[in-house]
């Protein structure tokens, strides 16, 4: 049986996302320090060295976009993800890094 794989979307399309969609499931996988500088309003902070533990906290009937600060372990994530049955799954390419909409802190 094939992995289910993800998408890659832009960080502009990730906010088109957020005003379309709100039922939408951001998951920031920075670690704690990282996500208190800022981070995306509407996201659940799981950083990826809890998720192995946390990820029945994801619905996985909803769609997911997962979040990083450069896209590198958002995309780790997916990976962990699809191998756990997740199949509504979308990385955030360039992460935080490339993010230029609003910004809690």
């Amino acid at each position: 049986m094939a992995i289910p794989q993800w998408k890659e979307v832009s960080t502009e399309e990730v906010e088109a996302i957020i005003k379309t969609q709100p039922r939408v499931q951001l998951i920031d996988v920075r670690e704690l320090a990282e996500y208190r500088e800022e981070h995306i309003k509407e996201v659940t902070l799981i950083p990826l060295s809890q998720l192995e533990v946390r990820h029945d906290e994801i619905d996985r009937n909803q769609e997911t976009i997962v979040i990083c600060r450069s896209g590198n372990r958002s995309s780790q994530a997916c990976e962990f993800l699809a191998s756990h049955g997740h199949t509504k799954l979308s990385n955030m390419t360039g992460g935080m890094l490339a993010w230029q909409g609003n910004i809690s802190k």
